[in-house]
């Protein structure tokens, strides 16, 4: 026994480890675990180990772990102490093997630990000794704590998902790669989370680390992982509309250190879930239509319109999207008062700055629903996105100069439909009662008086550039709590298109005109149609109605709004975002006050992508997978792409199709080989100079 102990090895016992803590997906072949929860070390030994032996495991952390500061753990099983919270005990002594059982603390900080074994004045460092030390879920006293199993396989460990997008009026969902899994992934977040320079004991936080994250996620400010572009030209980057999933970007940024361009709303959200669900929180998508981008926290969006009721695009500061994609990840939130743990929104697509730099959240859902937005972070933006009111003006000439005729305001249209991934189903879920209370209810108006009492709205002039050409009046502006309009005729009007959107055809819309009350009406009414990308920002206008309609009592008009596809075809080749239609409407009934507006945003139909594969495979066994698409429609579809991704199965492929005539089928194959157990999906997307949202996605059943 006199000889020095030595230790000669150390297996990490990685399956076993990696299947008790939900990590034997991470595609690393480093030891990854979650902490709060015990991991086993088997240790050999030059001899056996004895009771009067030295032996000390020295978990560390950072550019210097020191054990003042509690980022050096030094774990003695033979001194049952408790370590920062850290343990450790002897399993089993036997021959010259240990087996050691080590359990992390609940609170440390999250990262990369290296480890070496002290044994008297020797010190062995392991090969590759890194540790990934990850949020855990599953742990009752981690703050990440999330109570449900199914809730958990689809919040932290589902690689795949939908992103909602489109238009209140025709939601489609987008299939998402959010890849965690896959390589490099892991050590890119370890790369953000070094570089969010944040303190190791902030680490320890996953309030601190989300918004880091939001902030690490754009390229604003610090070189972050993605470049937002909303320009429409794309020429010397990826067109926003071309990526699939997270996994390439990720992959491109750990590889070169250097922001990847570009992203849009969408984009930084899937990452930014990605980046969540690597590092153990719990996250999920959130799809929050007609979402206020407001500039000054005024509950309020300016819309102007001209005479025919097309939308300017020139005035507004604000705008409405029509959607805006964020996320919402789940915590305690240990540094609020109680009540505001679960589900916080953060937001990562560069919008406003929050202290000096753009980031957002966490901010509790629970805030925004109850109007307690005075707490951090960023409440009063996120309830602005979901609650604003929208007034529309008419901007006239009068005597060269613009006048403005306040129109209508509508306070049920933002923040509709808000939308995530349902558990474990291939299906939208509706969160909105989660951010809201449903409209006109009691609740709903003391939350709106309670969140106004934060907020203070700017006085009622529109916020156009030229504002110092305005009349100052109706300045004691506060949000309007439901008060709908009385009207005397019983005004109302419904926009429906008669014809399926299929780029290429004409445009085939409809304006409904309705009265419902006794007497003779004659109503002035403007519909015009444009072209817009999805955060309200008009590219054409298309052609516009101007009428004079005379009804009687209870009756109803339909006035056509027909649009020839020579007048939209170019703006679609020529815009490189995916373009919506919107329909705006304008009823006057001459000699009252009634007065409305009526807008919808229509997203254009394609035909499908098929996918022709087997529903089960075996592991490494080859199979086949094809995707076939047919021009159904009448115009050429120019430079097309296919981009095609299947986690676990095969790497993101591109296959160049150039002009595809009408009529035409095209055909791509691929041989897949599956490596990983389970249900996988195959991602499909077609891209072409005319359109850009078409996708499709399948899965299969990989088989030992």
């Amino acid at each position: 026994p006199g000889t020095d102990l030595k230790v000669t090895g150390i297996d990490f016992l990685k399956s076993e480890n990696a299947r008790l803590h939900h990590t034997d997906a991470y595609n690393i072949k480093n030891l990854v675990v979650r902490r709060g929860q015990p991991f086993q070390l088997q240790l050999s030994f030059s001899r056996e180990l004895n009771a009067a032996d030295k032996l000390a495991l020295r978990f560390g952390i950072g550019e210097k772990p020191m054990k003042v500061r509690g980022t050096l753990m030094s774990l003695n099983p033979r001194r049952e102490q408790d370590v920062g919270g850290w343990q450790i005990s002897i399993i089993r002594n036997f021959g010259n093997e240990c087996l050691l059982s080590i359990t992390s603390s609940p609170r440390a900080p999250v990262g990369k630990y290296t480890l070496n074994v002290k044994t008297g004045t020797n010190i062995y460092k392991p090969e590759d000794e890194a540790i990934y030390l990850l949020f855990n879920p599953w742990c009752e006293s981690d703050v990440v704590f999330l109570n449900d199993e199914a809730q958990r396989n689809e919040y932290v460990l589902n690689d795949t998902g939908y992103i909602y997008v489109g238009s209140a009026n025709s939601i489609y969902n987008r299939p998402w790669n959010f890849g965690q899994f896959e390589e490099f992934v892991l050590d890119a977040c370890m790369y953000l989370l070094e570089k969010s320079e944040l303190r190791l004991s902030h680490r320890r936080d996953p309030v601190f680390v989300s918004r880091a994250m939001s902030a690490l996620v754009n390229a604003n400010d610090d070189n972050g992982v993605l470049l937002g572009n909303w320009s429409g030209n794309y020429s010397n980057g990826t067109s926003p509309t071309d990526w699939i999933g997270s996994v390439l970007i990720l992959q491109k940024y750990y590889k070169t250190k250097r922001p990847v361009p570009y992203g849009q709303c969408w984009v930084f959200a899937g990452v930014l879930t990605s980046v969540m669900r690597c590092l153990g929180i719990p996250s999920r998508c959130v799809s929050n239509f007609n979402s206020a981008h407001d500039t000054d926290q005024n509950l309020r969006v300016d819309i102007y319109l001209n005479e025919y009721g097309e939308k300017l695009n020139s005035m507004s500061f604000d705008s409405v999207w029509n959607f805006h994609v964020w996320n919402d990840v789940w915590m305690k939130r240990i540094d609020l008062p109680a009540g505001f743990d679960g589900w916080q929104a953060i937001d990562s697509t560069p919008q406003e700055q929050s202290q000096g730099i753009f980031q957002c959240g966490p901010c509790p859902l629970k805030a925004v629903r109850e109007g307690d937005v005075y707490l951090p972070f960023d409440s009063k933006f996120v309830y602005a996105e979901v609650n604003a009111d929208k007034v529309y003006w008419v901007v006239k000439k009068v005597n060269g100069k613009d006048k403005f005729i306040k129109i209508s305001t509508e306070t049920r249209g933002i923040g509709v439909n808000i939308s995530t991934k349902a558990v474990g189903q291939d299906r939208r879920q509706d969160i909105t009662a989660e951010y809201k209370y449903p409209e006109g209810s009691e609740e709903e108006r003391e939350s709106m008086q309670r969140a106004c009492s934060f907020i203070q709205p700017s006085g009622m002039t529109p916020r156009a550039h030229f504002a110092a050409a305005m009349p100052m009046s109706d300045l004691n502006f506060k949000p309007e709590v439901l008060q709908e309009t009385v009207s005397k005729s019983g005004l109302q009007l419904e926009i429906t298109n008669k014809a399926a959107l299929y780029p290429g055809n004409p445009l085939e819309l409809a304006i409904t005109v309705k009265t419902s009350t006794p007497g003779n009406w004659t109503i002035n009414l403007v519909g015009s149609c444009q072209l817009q990308s999805y955060t309200g920002k008009v590219e054409a206008s298309l052609g516009y109605i101007k009428e004079t309609i005379k009804l009687e009592g209870k009756s109803e008009t339909q006035v056509p709004l027909k649009i020839a596809a020579d007048t939209y075809l170019k703006t679609l080749a020529s815009v490189e975002d995916e373009v919506l239609i919107l329909i705006t409407a304008i009823a006057e009934v001459q000699g009252t006050d009634d007065k409305l507006t009526r807008e919808t945003t229509l997203r254009f139909e394609y035909p499908p992508i098929t996918v022709q594969m087997p529903e089960m495979a075996k592991l490494n066994k080859d199979f086949n997978c094809a995707f076939i698409f047919k021009n159904k429609l009448n115009i050429p579809l120019d430079n097309c792409k296919l981009l095609v991704e299947g986690l676990g199965i095969f790497k993101m492929s591109t296959f160049e199709h150039g002009d595809v005539e009408p009529g035409r089928i095209l055909k791509s194959e691929i041989i897949c080989t599956p490596t990983r157990l389970g249900e996988k999906k195959i991602v499909a997307k077609l891209t072409s100079v005319q359109i850009k949202g078409i996708s499709v996605e399948k899965a299969i059943t990989i088989t030992e």
